[in-house]
């Protein structure tokens, strides 16, 4: 079994980058993908979907190329956080 996803959006915001006290590098960042299609009638739909990303490392570092707006690719792997 494998953990892929691929997106592919536009970004909500600029990357919010720091460095952590080991020096690593980490970039939150969201990022929209919308989804097309027609409805029965024949009328477009259109619907949005926000992912929050969390980007380590290199990734991180590159992220200063990303601005609001700017179309995205990712590939990664999905994990949920849970609180209580």
């Amino acid at each position: 079994m494998k953990n892929l996803i691929i997106l592919i959006g536009n970004a909500g915001q600029d990357p919010e980058i720091r460095k952590l006290e080991n020096g690593t590098s980490v970039a939150k960042v969201s990022l929209a993908t919308t989804e097309n299609w027609k409805d029965k009638d024949g009328n477009w739909q259109k619907d949005t979907t926000w992912h929050n990303l969390v980007l380590w490392r290199d990734l991180a570092d590159r992220a200063t190329n990303i601005k609001k707006g700017s179309l995205v690719y990712v590939e990664g792997k999905v994990t949920y956080r849970k609180y209580t």
